[in-house]
């Protein structure tokens, strides 16, 4: 069937009531790009702004999650106000009915819109389009520059003063990002009982907050590594700044390089670990348990499976266009893997809801600098951010992803390892 551009609104507000009406879209109501309004035209946190006669079947059409934010790249729609209540809709759409025939129906309804016109926008955030063996060192080493070598002033305008790019703790909801990332930096510190003179591994270091910290307030000699040049760069920078070079060093390597015989006090990995993949958990703890010393203590702290984690069917929009080759698997299955290397568990802490209050505050900080970050990154690569983190945000709030410090200690010949009988130094 031809559907002429005179009825294309009809029909597109009729596949609207046929898909949308029976859900519940508090949040979210749509404008066409004529400026009509679906379902009506009360305020809602959300609006959907589609921008051509063909918006609504480039949104649907393939039936998936990552086929949604496709379409946003190509902007044949945009979100205005709050993007995360937009999630919303992504959620209602995996909520209908699934098997053939609705297949069939949707499809149906669809097609009597036209073609998708992709707006003119031809560049964009392409694919990785990794190459070599999965997680191997070399593609590792794509997959890291893919994400975290994109431009260390378009993540400056967003993150904090120390460019920490994880959850902040936030001691109390209103806190500061600069407060919450400072009191995470402590609260890492005091899980892992650093003292003056201990040496420390900091596997994943970024931008190098977490090592400057540890060093200017806990006293520790700190050995960094990423495989992000631009990361390294800076840090190496920041580091001479503040007049650590003696105690911290960051090395542009990958952790299986690292080699110390004498072994580490301690290790810290943050949002590093869901590079590794869940194939390789194994060598991943085995390796982190040889680098440190009998009595030691490793801090693992990284997004894993939420309880709602698979309600969402296709391929990942995240790892084709923002962490290519990431994996977050459940809690159970990381402990195991650490304790077949030999790591005793001794605290497990899930910081999910400190996760929503971190990411809700870079996307403000992100959209206040949108016409900054074009200075450094096109549109389509600032939408990928958006898109990612106000989802992100919606998925922990919801449920469908946690982030877990996971304290684990390698016990001395006799089994012992000398730790305090209870957490209270933690919080002193």
């Amino acid at each position: 069937m031809t559907t002429t551009l005179d009825s294309t609104t009809e029909v597109t507000v009729e596949i609207l009531d046929k898909l949308l009406a029976h859900l519940p879209l508090a949040n979210v109501s749509f404008r066409l790009w004529n400026g009509a309004v679906w379902p009506d035209a009360a305020p809602r946190p959300a609006t959907i702004a589609l921008k051509h006669p063909g918006a609504l079947r480039a949104m649907l059409s393939a039936g998936t999650a990552k086929g949604l934010g496709e379409a946003y790249l190509h902007d044949d729609f945009d979100v205005e106000g709050d993007m995360e209540s937009a999630f919303e809709l992504a959620e209602a759409l995996e909520s209908r009915p699934v098997g053939w025939l609705a297949a069939l129906a949707t499809h149906y309804f669809i097609a009597r819109l036209p073609g998708g016109r992709r707006n003119g926008r031809q560049d964009g955030r392409n694919f990785a389009g990794l190459g070599g063996a999965r997680h191997s060192l070399e593609r590792d080493r794509q997959a890291v520059a893919f994400h975290y070598d994109l431009s260390n002033d378009f993540y400056r305008l967003w993150l904090d003063r120390r460019m920490v790019y994880s959850c902040g703790y936030f001691e109390e909801p209103d806190m500061t990002l600069d407060g919450a990332q400072t009191a995470k930096l402590r609260h890492l510190c005091r899980k892992l009982r650093l003292r003056p003179g201990q040496n420390l591994l900091d596997i994943g270091c970024g931008w190098g907050g977490f090592a400057i910290f540890a060093a200017e307030q806990f006293g520790v000699s700190v050995t960094g590594v990423t495989l992000s040049e631009r990361q390294a760069e800076l840090a190496l920078q920041r580091v001479r700044e503040a007049g650590l070079a003696e105690k911290v060093k960051i090395e542009l390597r990958d952790y299986r390089e690292v080699t110390k015989p004498e072994g580490f006090d301690a290790i810290v990995s943050v949002g590093m670990s869901e590079h590794v993949g869940r194939e390789r958990l194994a060598e991943y703890f085995r390796t982190t348990w040889g680098l440190l010393k009998p009595g030691g203590i490793f801090l693992n702290h990284a997004i894993g499976e939420g309880r709602r984690a698979q309600r969402f069917r296709g391929p990942s929009f995240v790892d084709e266009y923002v962490f290519p080759d990431s994996d977050i698997p459940p809690i159970p299955l990381v402990l195991q893997a650490a304790e077949g290397a030999g790591f005793e568990v001794r605290d497990v802490e899930n910081l999910r809801e400190h996760y929503t209050l971190t990411l809700r505050q870079w996307v403000r900080r992100l959209e206040a600098s949108h016409a900054r970050a074009l200075t450094w990154v096109n549109e389509p690569t600032y939408r990928v951010w958006r898109l990612y983190m106000a989802g992100s945000a919606h998925g922990f709030d919801h449920g469908d992803l946690a982030i877990y410090q996971a304290l684990l200690a390698k016990s001395d010949a006799n089994g012992r390892l000398f730790l305090p009988l209870t957490r209270r130094d933690w919080y002193a």
